[in-house]
Protein backbone atom coordinates (compact mmCIF):
# COMPACT_ATOMS: atom_id res chain seq x y z
CA UNK A 1 0.00 0.00 0.00
CA UNK A 2 2.98 2.33 0.53
CA UNK A 3 4.56 1.63 -2.38
CA UNK A 4 1.07 2.43 -4.44
CA UNK A 5 0.22 5.78 -2.21
CA UNK A 6 4.04 6.69 -2.99
CA UNK A 7 3.53 6.02 -7.12
CA UNK A 8 0.48 7.43 -6.95
CA UNK A 9 1.81 10.68 -5.64
CA UNK A 10 4.64 10.51 -8.44
CA UNK A 11 2.44 10.13 -11.13
CA UNK A 12 0.28 13.40 -9.72
CA UNK A 13 3.14 15.43 -9.93
CA UNK A 14 3.95 14.06 -13.34
CA UNK A 15 0.92 14.72 -14.78
CA UNK A 16 1.05 18.65 -13.20
CA UNK A 17 4.06 19.39 -14.84
CA UNK A 18 3.17 17.99 -18.29
CA UNK A 19 0.12 20.01 -17.73
CA UNK A 20 1.79 22.50 -17.60
CA UNK A 21 3.99 22.51 -20.27
CA UNK A 22 1.39 22.04 -22.52
CA UNK A 23 -0.31 24.96 -20.88
CA UNK A 24 2.84 27.38 -21.72
CA UNK A 25 3.87 25.71 -24.92
CA UNK A 26 -0.30 26.68 -26.00
CA UNK A 27 -0.13 29.99 -24.87
CA UNK A 28 3.41 30.60 -26.44
CA UNK A 29 1.80 29.23 -30.01
CA UNK A 30 -1.03 31.30 -29.52
CA UNK A 31 0.64 34.15 -29.16
CA UNK A 32 2.70 34.15 -32.07
CA UNK A 33 0.05 33.06 -34.11
CA UNK A 34 -3.23 35.25 -35.33
CA UNK A 35 -6.12 33.84 -35.26
CA UNK A 36 -7.48 31.90 -38.60
CA UNK A 37 -10.46 32.08 -40.36
CA UNK A 38 -13.23 29.08 -39.49
CA UNK A 39 -14.39 26.78 -42.80
CA UNK A 40 -17.27 26.53 -44.22
CA UNK A 41 -18.33 22.88 -45.12
CA UNK A 42 -21.15 21.68 -47.47
CA UNK A 43 -22.49 17.95 -47.23
CA UNK A 44 -25.23 16.90 -50.55
CA UNK A 45 -27.65 15.05 -48.40
CA UNK A 46 -29.53 14.18 -52.11
CA UNK A 47 -26.06 11.94 -52.19
CA UNK A 48 -26.28 10.77 -49.11
CA UNK A 49 -29.74 9.28 -49.60
CA UNK A 50 -29.11 7.66 -52.81
CA UNK A 51 -26.04 6.29 -51.33
CA UNK A 52 -27.74 4.44 -48.25
CA UNK A 53 -30.72 3.23 -50.87
CA UNK A 54 -28.22 1.77 -53.11
CA UNK A 55 -26.56 0.19 -50.39
CA UNK A 56 -29.59 -1.13 -48.90
CA UNK A 57 -30.77 -2.15 -52.64
CA UNK A 58 -27.76 -4.32 -53.05
CA UNK A 59 -28.19 -6.06 -49.66
CA UNK A 60 -31.97 -6.48 -50.20
CA UNK A 61 -31.96 -7.46 -53.76
CA UNK A 62 -30.63 -10.42 -55.67
CA UNK A 63 -28.53 -9.63 -58.70
CA UNK A 64 -31.54 -9.85 -61.92
CA UNK A 65 -33.80 -7.46 -60.12
CA UNK A 66 -30.90 -4.96 -58.89
CA UNK A 67 -29.57 -5.09 -62.68
CA UNK A 68 -33.44 -4.02 -63.96
CA UNK A 69 -33.52 -1.46 -61.54
CA UNK A 70 -30.27 -0.01 -62.44
CA UNK A 71 -31.51 -0.24 -66.12
CA UNK A 72 -34.69 1.52 -65.60
CA UNK A 73 -32.80 4.17 -63.68
CA UNK A 74 -30.29 4.97 -66.29
CA UNK A 75 -32.91 5.08 -68.85
CA UNK A 76 -35.41 7.29 -66.80
CA UNK A 77 -31.94 9.58 -66.40
CA UNK A 78 -31.85 9.52 -70.62
CA UNK A 79 -35.16 10.88 -71.05
CA UNK A 80 -34.80 13.44 -68.59
CA UNK A 81 -31.55 14.35 -70.42
CA UNK A 82 -33.52 14.28 -73.60
CA UNK A 83 -36.31 16.37 -72.48
CA UNK A 84 -34.00 18.93 -71.20
CA UNK A 85 -32.31 19.10 -74.53
CA UNK A 86 -35.50 19.45 -76.56
CA UNK A 87 -36.49 22.06 -74.74
CA UNK A 88 -33.76 24.17 -74.83
CA UNK A 89 -33.57 23.61 -79.01
CA UNK A 90 -37.16 24.58 -78.97
CA UNK A 91 -36.56 27.65 -76.88
CA UNK A 92 -36.30 30.23 -79.62
CA UNK A 93 -36.46 33.27 -77.48
CA UNK A 94 -33.26 31.81 -75.90
CA UNK A 95 -34.59 32.47 -72.19
CA UNK A 96 -32.76 31.03 -69.36
CA UNK A 97 -34.33 27.60 -68.13
CA UNK A 98 -35.18 28.11 -64.67
CA UNK A 99 -32.73 25.99 -62.50
CA UNK A 100 -33.56 23.16 -59.78
CA UNK A 101 -34.46 24.58 -56.57
CA UNK A 102 -31.70 24.37 -53.82
CA UNK A 103 -32.40 23.96 -50.30
CA UNK A 104 -30.16 25.01 -47.28
CA UNK A 105 -30.11 23.00 -44.44
CA UNK A 106 -28.47 24.85 -41.08
CA UNK A 107 -28.08 23.02 -37.79
CA UNK A 108 -28.90 25.33 -34.52
CA UNK A 109 -28.22 23.68 -31.30
CA UNK A 110 -28.82 26.25 -28.75
CA UNK A 111 -27.30 26.77 -24.87
CA UNK A 112 -28.14 29.14 -22.27
CA UNK A 113 -25.89 31.79 -24.60
CA UNK A 114 -26.63 31.33 -27.91
CA UNK A 115 -23.41 30.41 -28.75
CA UNK A 116 -24.27 28.70 -32.15
CA UNK A 117 -24.88 31.89 -33.25
CA UNK A 118 -21.44 32.83 -33.96
CA UNK A 119 -21.31 29.96 -36.77
CA UNK A 120 -24.82 30.64 -38.07
CA UNK A 121 -24.17 33.66 -38.76
CA UNK A 122 -21.37 32.64 -40.88
CA UNK A 123 -23.28 30.39 -42.68
CA UNK A 124 -26.26 32.74 -43.27
CA UNK A 125 -23.92 35.14 -44.94
CA UNK A 126 -22.36 32.68 -46.96
CA UNK A 127 -25.83 31.50 -48.05
CA UNK A 128 -27.07 34.69 -48.86
CA UNK A 129 -24.33 35.55 -51.50
CA UNK A 130 -25.43 32.83 -53.63
CA UNK A 131 -29.41 32.43 -52.72
CA UNK A 132 -31.79 32.72 -55.33
CA UNK A 133 -35.75 33.85 -54.46
CA UNK A 134 -36.60 30.28 -55.88
CA UNK A 135 -33.93 28.56 -53.50
CA UNK A 136 -34.97 28.10 -49.16
CA UNK A 137 -33.16 27.57 -46.09
CA UNK A 138 -34.45 25.20 -43.77
CA UNK A 139 -33.09 25.68 -40.03
CA UNK A 140 -33.43 22.56 -37.61
CA UNK A 141 -33.59 24.13 -34.13
CA UNK A 142 -33.45 22.86 -30.87
CA UNK A 143 -33.11 25.34 -28.05
CA UNK A 144 -35.10 25.31 -24.56
CA UNK A 145 -33.87 29.39 -24.52
CA UNK A 146 -31.28 31.78 -22.72
CA UNK A 147 -30.17 35.29 -22.31
CA UNK A 148 -32.01 37.55 -23.94
CA UNK A 149 -29.72 39.09 -26.21
CA UNK A 150 -28.00 36.02 -26.99
CA UNK A 151 -31.28 34.86 -28.88
CA UNK A 152 -32.35 38.13 -29.68
CA UNK A 153 -28.91 38.44 -32.30
CA UNK A 154 -29.83 34.41 -33.11
CA UNK A 155 -33.37 36.07 -34.20
CA UNK A 156 -32.13 38.82 -36.14
CA UNK A 157 -29.97 36.47 -38.49
CA UNK A 158 -32.51 34.69 -39.39
CA UNK A 159 -34.73 38.01 -40.35
CA UNK A 160 -31.86 38.53 -42.92
CA UNK A 161 -32.80 35.83 -44.61
CA UNK A 162 -36.39 36.74 -44.53
CA UNK A 163 -35.76 40.53 -45.67
CA UNK A 164 -33.30 39.00 -48.42
CA UNK A 165 -37.14 37.42 -49.55
CA UNK A 166 -35.66 33.47 -49.08
CA UNK A 167 -38.28 31.41 -48.09
CA UNK A 168 -37.03 30.32 -44.17
CA UNK A 169 -38.38 27.09 -42.74
CA UNK A 170 -37.64 26.41 -39.25
CA UNK A 171 -38.28 22.98 -38.13
CA UNK A 172 -38.25 21.34 -34.42
CA UNK A 173 -37.82 17.78 -33.20
CA UNK A 174 -37.25 18.21 -29.78
CA UNK A 175 -37.72 22.15 -28.54
CA UNK A 176 -38.05 25.67 -29.49
CA UNK A 177 -38.63 27.44 -26.40
CA UNK A 178 -38.72 31.00 -24.70
CA UNK A 179 -35.35 31.97 -26.98
CA UNK A 180 -35.95 29.05 -29.07
CA UNK A 181 -39.64 30.28 -30.26
CA UNK A 182 -38.18 33.53 -30.26
CA UNK A 183 -35.86 32.71 -33.21
CA UNK A 184 -38.94 29.61 -34.78
CA UNK A 185 -41.31 32.22 -35.42
CA UNK A 186 -39.35 34.55 -37.33
CA UNK A 187 -39.68 31.85 -40.17
CA UNK A 188 -42.11 31.42 -43.24
CA UNK A 189 -43.52 28.38 -42.25
CA UNK A 190 -42.45 26.42 -38.36
CA UNK A 191 -42.70 22.62 -38.75
CA UNK A 192 -42.53 20.35 -35.32
CA UNK A 193 -42.68 16.72 -34.22
CA UNK A 194 -45.30 15.60 -32.57
CA UNK A 195 -44.30 15.51 -29.26
CA UNK A 196 -41.74 18.73 -29.95
CA UNK A 197 -42.00 20.79 -26.95
CA UNK A 198 -43.01 24.66 -27.75
CA UNK A 199 -43.97 28.34 -26.10
CA UNK A 200 -42.36 29.42 -22.93
CA UNK A 201 -43.16 33.02 -23.83
CA UNK A 202 -42.24 34.35 -21.04
CA UNK A 203 -39.35 35.96 -18.97
CA UNK A 204 -37.48 34.70 -15.98
CA UNK A 205 -34.87 35.73 -13.65
CA UNK A 206 -33.34 34.77 -10.12
CA UNK A 207 -30.64 35.60 -8.27
CA UNK A 208 -29.17 34.40 -4.98
CA UNK A 209 -29.01 36.29 -1.51
CA UNK A 210 -26.51 35.67 0.78
CA UNK A 211 -26.65 38.79 2.72
CA UNK A 212 -27.93 37.43 6.19
CA UNK A 213 -25.20 34.70 6.60
CA UNK A 214 -22.32 37.01 5.83
CA UNK A 215 -24.02 39.74 8.12
CA UNK A 216 -24.10 36.24 10.95
CA UNK A 217 -20.54 35.66 10.21
CA UNK A 218 -19.94 39.79 10.89
CA UNK A 219 -18.88 40.25 7.11
CA UNK A 220 -19.70 43.75 5.44
CA UNK A 221 -20.27 43.98 1.86
CA UNK A 222 -20.37 47.78 0.61
CA UNK A 223 -21.72 48.39 -3.01
CA UNK A 224 -21.43 51.84 -4.26
CA UNK A 225 -23.30 53.21 -7.68
CA UNK A 226 -23.49 56.03 -9.71
CA UNK A 227 -27.43 56.31 -10.87
CA UNK A 228 -30.53 54.88 -9.08
CA UNK A 229 -30.77 51.52 -10.91
CA UNK A 230 -27.81 50.89 -11.83
CA UNK A 231 -28.00 48.06 -9.29
CA UNK A 232 -31.42 46.85 -8.29
CA UNK A 233 -30.68 42.99 -6.66
CA UNK A 234 -27.27 41.88 -5.44
CA UNK A 235 -26.82 38.55 -4.01
CA UNK A 236 -24.25 39.79 -1.50
CA UNK A 237 -25.54 43.01 -0.15
CA UNK A 238 -29.37 43.69 1.08
CA UNK A 239 -32.08 44.18 -1.18
CA UNK A 240 -34.21 46.52 -0.80
CA UNK A 241 -38.52 46.74 -1.14
CA UNK A 242 -37.49 49.44 -4.19
CA UNK A 243 -34.43 47.28 -5.97
CA UNK A 244 -37.21 44.40 -5.77
CA UNK A 245 -40.13 46.08 -7.50
CA UNK A 246 -37.49 47.45 -10.18
CA UNK A 247 -36.36 44.41 -11.28
CA UNK A 248 -40.20 42.68 -11.70
CA UNK A 249 -40.96 45.72 -13.62
CA UNK A 250 -37.67 45.41 -15.79
CA UNK A 251 -39.46 41.59 -16.60
CA UNK A 252 -42.67 42.97 -17.13
CA UNK A 253 -40.92 45.39 -19.76
CA UNK A 254 -39.09 42.28 -20.83
CA UNK A 255 -41.96 39.92 -21.47
CA UNK A 256 -43.65 42.83 -23.41
CA UNK A 257 -41.10 43.19 -25.98
CA UNK A 258 -40.99 39.50 -26.56
CA UNK A 259 -44.52 39.60 -27.00
CA UNK A 260 -44.89 42.66 -29.37
CA UNK A 261 -42.16 40.28 -31.36
CA UNK A 262 -43.70 37.22 -31.25
CA UNK A 263 -47.18 38.84 -32.57
CA UNK A 264 -45.34 41.06 -35.47
CA UNK A 265 -43.79 37.86 -36.67
CA UNK A 266 -46.97 35.80 -35.97
CA UNK A 267 -50.25 37.96 -36.12
CA UNK A 268 -52.35 34.74 -36.47
CA UNK A 269 -51.71 34.12 -33.00
CA UNK A 270 -53.69 35.37 -30.08
CA UNK A 271 -50.52 36.75 -28.26
CA UNK A 272 -52.52 37.19 -24.88
CA UNK A 273 -53.87 33.28 -24.54
CA UNK A 274 -50.32 31.67 -25.41
CA UNK A 275 -47.53 34.34 -23.88
CA UNK A 276 -47.86 32.65 -20.19
CA UNK A 277 -44.64 30.93 -19.96
CA UNK A 278 -46.90 27.49 -20.75
CA UNK A 279 -45.74 24.92 -23.35
CA UNK A 280 -47.35 22.88 -26.13
CA UNK A 281 -46.33 19.68 -27.90
CA UNK A 282 -46.71 20.23 -31.62
CA UNK A 283 -49.60 18.50 -31.93
CA UNK A 284 -51.56 21.10 -29.76
CA UNK A 285 -49.07 24.02 -30.85
CA UNK A 286 -50.26 23.32 -34.28
CA UNK A 287 -54.27 23.90 -33.27
CA UNK A 288 -52.93 27.50 -31.45
CA UNK A 289 -51.32 28.49 -34.39
CA UNK A 290 -47.68 28.17 -32.81
CA UNK A 291 -46.65 26.31 -35.75
CA UNK A 292 -47.98 25.56 -39.16
CA UNK A 293 -47.36 21.84 -39.63
CA UNK A 294 -46.03 18.90 -37.53
CA UNK A 295 -43.98 16.47 -39.45
CA UNK A 296 -40.24 15.38 -38.54
CA UNK A 297 -37.38 17.30 -39.85
CA UNK A 298 -36.42 14.10 -42.00
CA UNK A 299 -39.65 13.88 -43.18
CA UNK A 300 -39.51 17.28 -44.70
CA UNK A 301 -36.30 17.00 -45.84
CA UNK A 302 -36.74 13.32 -47.68
CA UNK A 303 -40.07 14.83 -49.26
CA UNK A 304 -38.02 18.04 -51.01
CA UNK A 305 -35.24 15.54 -52.21
CA UNK A 306 -36.99 14.85 -55.40
CA UNK A 307 -37.57 18.36 -56.62
CA UNK A 308 -34.50 20.18 -54.92
CA UNK A 309 -30.78 19.75 -54.09
CA UNK A 310 -30.84 19.49 -50.58
CA UNK A 311 -27.11 20.64 -48.93
CA UNK A 312 -26.01 21.19 -45.54
CA UNK A 313 -24.10 24.48 -44.85
CA UNK A 314 -22.00 23.82 -41.37
CA UNK A 315 -19.02 26.80 -40.66
CA UNK A 316 -16.67 25.59 -37.98
CA UNK A 317 -15.08 27.69 -35.44
CA UNK A 318 -11.06 27.39 -35.55
CA UNK A 319 -10.06 25.98 -32.47
CA UNK A 320 -6.73 27.82 -30.95
CA UNK A 321 -3.80 25.93 -29.86
CA UNK A 322 -4.52 26.31 -26.27
CA UNK A 323 -7.71 24.83 -26.53
CA UNK A 324 -6.70 21.49 -29.09
CA UNK A 325 -3.69 20.88 -26.74
CA UNK A 326 -5.97 20.80 -23.85
CA UNK A 327 -8.53 19.11 -24.99
CA UNK A 328 -6.00 16.41 -25.99
CA UNK A 329 -4.37 16.37 -23.11
CA UNK A 330 -7.84 15.81 -20.74
CA UNK A 331 -9.33 13.68 -23.56
CA UNK A 332 -6.45 11.30 -22.81
CA UNK A 333 -6.39 11.52 -19.08
CA UNK A 334 -10.55 10.91 -19.00
CA UNK A 335 -9.92 7.28 -21.32
CA UNK A 336 -6.99 6.12 -18.64
CA UNK A 337 -8.96 7.01 -15.44
CA UNK A 338 -11.54 4.89 -17.24
CA UNK A 339 -9.72 2.38 -17.75
CA UNK A 340 -8.18 2.34 -14.08
CA UNK A 341 -11.56 2.18 -12.90
CA UNK A 342 -12.89 -0.42 -14.76
CA UNK A 343 -10.05 -2.79 -14.15
CA UNK A 344 -10.96 -1.82 -10.41
CA UNK A 345 -14.46 -2.79 -10.41
CA UNK A 346 -13.50 -6.26 -12.65
CA UNK A 347 -10.95 -7.18 -9.87
CA UNK A 348 -13.59 -6.21 -7.13
CA UNK A 349 -16.23 -8.23 -8.42
CA UNK A 350 -18.38 -4.98 -8.63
Amino acid sequence: MEFLTDYAGFLLKLVSIVLAIVFVLAMAASGKKKSQPGSLSVTKLNENYDKMKADLDGQLLDKKELKNREKEKKKQEKLEKKAQKKSLKDDKTEEIVEEKKRLYVLDFDGDIKASAVESMREEITAILSVAKPQDEVVVRLESGGGVVHGYGLAASQLQRVREANIPLTVCVDKVAASGGYMMACVADKIIAAPFAILGSIGVVAQVPNVHRLLDKSLVDVELHTAGRYKRTLTMLGKNTDEGREKFKQDLEDTHGLFKRFVSGQRPQLDIEAIATGDTWYGSEAVENKLIDLVMTSDAYLVAQYAEADVVQVTYKQPKGMAERLGLSVFSALEQKAVSWVSKLTQTRGY
